[in-house]
């Protein structure tokens, strides 16, 4: 086969969540992943020293982590969760309740029962009879318990002080929280100085992202986001500030050399999102590399990366080699990703057992390999968040990576380098005139530009650019009410800050949290600490906010019994009105890096069967060959219904129990399948032996791999119970 150098590239990044006008913490997701995650993905590469990787340190998480790491830090939901517990306020146990369930609830909840059960316990009334329930054991145990999920795995497994208190898993005592505490506020001080240990014995290589992580080519030119979408809206005024984007990229540069002791090489823009006008700012400023996604690489080329059925790329020698962007005078060589085996990391392998699905990555990566015709090694890049995806996966990803870097470091016919390496061993790089404007999202710009929520952010953000360059050119001037360098340089500190992704990211309709107000407000914040400095009063828009309160998901539980025929057709209005509904805010095709396959679920009782029926995107679904449907409805006991499509139609299904499939699956449920999925099971297969509620999920396979699931987390409860519509509960037997 063919040599492949693979690159593997994480890249670590939070927003800057400190308020500008109290300098709290708004939100706690730095400390929290820098514990996690942070030193963890960095500090277990000792274990595997032939394997080299690059990870990208975002300034505005460095300057956070270290004000962490100095113990001198303002964020209250640290200091709330580690207070007293018998000094709690009821403002307080609000808090607790808003904020301590925020963590995976399958991965990271799961491990301690008392966690669930707490969670359990604090969700009738939305949270209110908690706040008169719970005693102070509750919240001893949820304050600790909140902060132990957040824990890096091995510390977990292994520290004296942690180790203990996962063992304890319940009635933790003030004296607990008191070490736990103190062990975070050390642990918080190791994370970047095992990045510059690791650099500096040559395993990783350090890049870096313009300053507060900003879309530089809408920086430079917010009109260019019409190039990959003509139909974007855009803002009325178009934003141009190339000058804001080289500041952003030189604090960059300076802030890396400062904390890591040497100048970066390498750059991963914010987003993957690259122009010519942004890289030539960066070749100008002495980058040497940069990288981004697949689809960009397409679209420069104009050429296709589509898979065959055994994950061949079309144009595959076109993608697995580094290009040389000539950009005038100045060229800068570019990275691109696949997105593929990319996504398979982050989406799909947490759903399998962690030996599998190294195993099924690093085979694929050999099949690349040795199907690839190439007159060079292949350099295979794998480019993605070193954090976000750990929380889905058992163990925190932990067991998975290890058997990932063993095989990789074990097999001839692989080196694993970082990216400088990979560029110098690549051989003859070809070279490209220019670069497709666009991100590592769908190849446009459309998530941070692409909706009236978006174009409003953009809007304030240019009304605040405006006051700032007045002021500036009144500085010059010399006029007596121009603002002094001081305030200058406080209103542009918030400028930079504001114009950083993260914000829009969050308006429109692609993404939601539990923190979109939280979001919104900072972002606000930021513009409205702009005016302040410059000694103006901020416009009355700022007050308002530009997040519409988002919606999740519509559920609906059921309301009658049903009545159904199973032909997977939708036969008429009134078959499925009784049936309860689950219905997230979805839309068919990529998101976030991702195709959404299952679009929404219905269920309900007939008196003697469960009923189920799964609409999907029909589009997406037809994209893929020969799909696997798996509904799992558990009582006391779990039942699967598994349906295998053949060309669009059922080609066979089974029914397992106990994880043993049943002889004749058709004396026991019925399937069938045109647009929509319909399932119904009988009743006596669902052991309802002492439940009050099932619950219920449904999983899309391909190829082998889960590559959609519904609900996201997992699984709905479906409540039990005439007043559910649904059967009565059954008491277990005596």
């Amino acid at each position: 086969m063919k040599p492949v150098h693979l690159v593997v590239l994480w890249h670590m990044h939070q927003p800057q969540y400190r308020d500008p006008e109290s300098g709290r913490y708004v939100l706690p997701w730095t400390r929290l992943h820098a514990l996690k995650d942070y030193w963890g993905m960095v500090e277990m590469l000792r274990e595997f020293p032939k394997f080299h990787a690059t990870f990208n340190v975002v300034p505005a998480l460095g300057i956070q982590l270290e004000e962490y790491a100095s113990g001198n830090f303002n964020e209250p939901w640290f200091s709330l969760a580690f207070k007293n517990a018998e000094e709690l306020t009821r403002e307080d146990k609000a808090e607790i309740i808003a904020r301590a369930f925020q963590v995976n609830h399958e991965r990271l909840m799961s491990r301690w029962p008392r966690f669930v059960e707490l969670y359990e316990w604090s969700r009738p009334a939305g949270g209110a009879q908690a706040l008169v329930t719970f005693t102070p054991r509750d919240w001893r145990d949820l304050q600790l318990l909140s902060q132990l999920a957040w824990m890096e795995e091995s510390w977990l497994q292994k520290d004296p002080v942690v180790s203990k208190l996962n063992s304890k898993g319940k009635d933790y005592t003030e004296k607990d929280k008191s070490a736990l505490k103190q062990k975070q506020l050390d642990f918080l001080g190791l994370v970047l100085p095992a990045y510059r240990e690791a650099a500096q014995r040559g395993q990783i290589e350090l890049s870096t992202t313009p300053f507060y992580h900003p879309i530089l080519p809408l920086i430079c030119d917010s009109d260019i986001a019409r190039v990959a979408n003509p139909g974007t809206p855009l803002p009325r005024r178009a934003f141009r500030h190339p000058e804001d984007a080289r500041e952003q990229l030189q604090r960059a540069r300076d802030y890396h050399e400062k904390i890591f002791g040497v100048k970066p090489k390498g750059v991963w823009p914010s987003e993957g999102s690259v122009s010519d006008q942004a890289l030539t700012i960066a070749a100008e400023l002495g980058f040497e590399w940069f990288g981004t996604d697949e689809g960009v690489l397409g679209r420069t080329l104009n050429v296709g990366f589509f898979r065959d059925a055994n994950g061949i790329p079309a144009n595959a020698d076109r993608l697995y080699k580094p290009w040389r962007a000539q950009l005038g005078t100045k060229s800068i060589t570019g990275l691109f990703r696949d997105h593929h085996l990319s996504d398979l990391i982050g989406f799909v392998y947490s759903r399998m057992d962690a030996k599998a699905a190294a195993a099924d990555l690093h085979g694929r990566l050999r099949h690349l390999g040795e199907a690839v015709q190439s007159a060079q090694p292949l350099t295979i890049c794998l480019f993605l968040d070193g954090e976000n995806a750990w929380e889905y996966y058992p163990g925190n990803g932990r067991e998975f990576l290890r058997e990932f870097y063993g095989r990789i470091q074990s097999d001839q016919d692989f080196r694993a380098l970082t990216a400088s390496e990979a560029n110098a061993a690549a051989g003859e790089i070809p070279a490209t005139t220019g670069i497709f404007p666009a991100s590592w999202i769908n190849a446009n710009f459309d998530v941070w530009i692409g909706h009236a929520e978006d174009v409003a952010a953009w809007e304030l953000l240019w009304d605040a650019r405006e006051a700032y360059g007045r002021a500036v050119e009144a500085r010059k001037q010399g006029r007596k009410d121009a603002p002094t360098e001081t305030a200058l340089k406080e209103a542009l500190e918030s400028l930079l800050a504001a114009e950083g992704s993260d914000w829009c990211w969050w308006y429109g309709p692609e993404h939601s949290t539990a923190n979109d107000a939280e979001f919104d407000a900072l972002y606000r914040k930021h513009l409205t600490a702009i005016y302040l400095a410059l000694g103006q009063v901020a416009p009355e828009e700022l007050a308002k906010p530009i997040k519409r309160k988002p919606e999740h998901a519509v559920q609906i539980a059921p309301t009658s019994m049903l009545n159904i025929k199973v032909d997977g057709r939708d036969t008429s209005y009134f078959e499925w009105l009784g049936a309860g509904l689950f219905s997230p805010e979805r839309r068919g095709g990529s998101m976030h890096g991702r195709i959404f396959y299952l679009h929404e679920l219905r269920y309900g009782f007939e008196d003697g069967r469960f009923c189920v029926r799964i609409d999907p995107f029909v589009e997406a679904l037809s994209e893929l060959e020969d799909p696997e449907f798996r509904i799992t409805i558990s009582g006391a006991a779990e039942a699967t219904i598994v349906v295998l499509l053949e060309r669009g139609h059922v080609q066979s299904f089974a029914v397992e129990k106990d994880r043993l499939c049943l002889l004749n699956p058709k004396l026991v449920a019925e399937v069938a399948f045109e647009r929509i999925l319909e399932v119904a099971i009988n009743k006596d297969q669902i052991d309802l032996a002492g439940q009050t509620k099932l619950r219920l999920g449904v999983a899309l396979w391909h190829g082998g791999l889960p590559v959609d699931v519904l609900p996201a987390e997992g699984f709905l409860d479906v409540q039990l119970g005439e007043d559910h519509a649904a059967w009565p509960p059954e008491l277990k037997p005596e």
